[in-house]
């Protein structure tokens, strides 16, 4: 039997579940020579923790930042709204009547409140978000995914301190105008519970879609992106495409510990201030924003998309009164 092989079968049981408690390469060696048959160099058991590290399909996986391995677990599915649990069966809609309904509404509570968390942690960093969310309905098509975005993160250029209101500058944004320059960047953002090797291309380019009439775009993972290989893989594409990458540092039993979601966008600022200290905010990429919108793509988005229409008479209205303000439904 191959050395890979026997490490294969031998190294679930050896290595810890948690990254937190990542076991040493050093150690690892000498558990495993224990069950092994045939002698190899450490050099070569070194050597095969790397490169099975860096395959989806193995067994071991590699701490992102410190030293150790631990046990790469099966990755949960991606959500983007109802239509993110076609993750749970790699099919169609129809299917989800196959999935236990416990753990449909369990997932579905998860993103819900991930929405909530980011929604709130932006807003009180100075960022207005815009939430997509007739576009995932049940009904809509699957195509929707790679059209809309969940949220839109709008970032005035103009005006003083980020506040709740915040005045713009008028004469900036004339002088902006007449220049043909948009007073604020739109960053398009795909929300995903758990960042894996299976899955990160499809969130990656998804996001890439749904942001080329935006000035930019960003995946966000509510887990900790810990597997090394992981997060080198999403840096080389964002250093190709551009689209910033960010961890919440939400596992999916820290979203179930969270408030539920509409007490999460309401808490008091005390409440509000318990649940961001769970955070541990890691940006594994930073976007690369392009300098101008692709109107010719935002004007066919509008005109396919009510909420598309709400986002720029949004935005409108915020020059018109020379006032960014948080975008409220009607």
């Amino acid at each position: 039997m191959s050395l890979r092989k026997q490490l294969t079968d031998i190294l679930p049981a050896l290595l810890p579940a948690n990254p937190a408690d990542a076991i040493k390469g050093t150690e690892l060696i000498r558990l495993t020579r224990l069950q092994l048959t045939g002698n190899y160099s450490d050099a070569s058991l070194r050597y095969h923790f790397s490169i099975m590290s860096c395959d989806p399909a193995s067994p071991i996986a590699k701490v992102e930042k410190g030293q150790g391995y631990y046990r790469r677990s099966a990755p949960l599915p991606a959500l983007s709204g109802a239509q993110e649990l076609l993750a749970l069966t790699q099919g169609r809609l129809d299917d989800l009547t196959t999935v236990d309904q416990d753990m449909v509404d369990n997932t579905m509570l998860r993103i819900r409140k991930f929405r909530a968390v980011v929604t709130r942690f932006y807003e009180i960093n100075g960022r207005f978000p815009f939430a997509f969310r007739q576009a995932f309905g049940k009904d809509a098509p699957i195509a929707n995914l790679w059209k809309y975005p969940e949220l839109v993160l709008v970032d005035w250029e103009t005006g003083g301190a980020p506040d709740e209101e915040m005045a713009l500058d008028g004469t900036m944004l004339d002088f902006k105008q007449r220049l043909g320059i948009a007073p604020f960047r739109l960053h398009a953002t795909r929300l995903r519970i758990q960042p894996s090797l299976q899955t990160f291309r499809e969130d990656f380019y998804q996001t890439l879609a749904v942001s080329t009439w935006a000035h930019g775009g960003e995946l966000v993972y509510a887990a900790p992106v810990e597997d090394e290989a992981l997060a080198d893989s999403l840096r080389r594409l964002s250093g190709l495409f551009g689209v910033g990458v960010t961890s919440f540092g939400l596992t999916p039993e820290a979203l179930d510990e969270l408030p539920r979601p509409a007490n999460i966008l309401n808490a008091h600022p005390r409440e509000t201030e318990a649940v961001m200290a769970k955070l541990d905010v890691n940006r594994i990429a930073a976007p690369r924003s392009r300098s101008h919108l692709e109107w010719s793509e935002l004007g066919a988005l509008r005109t396919e998309s009510d909420e598309a229409d709400k986002l720029v008479s949004w935005l409108t209205r915020c020059i018109d009164e020379r006032r960014a303000e948080p975008f409220k439904e009607d």
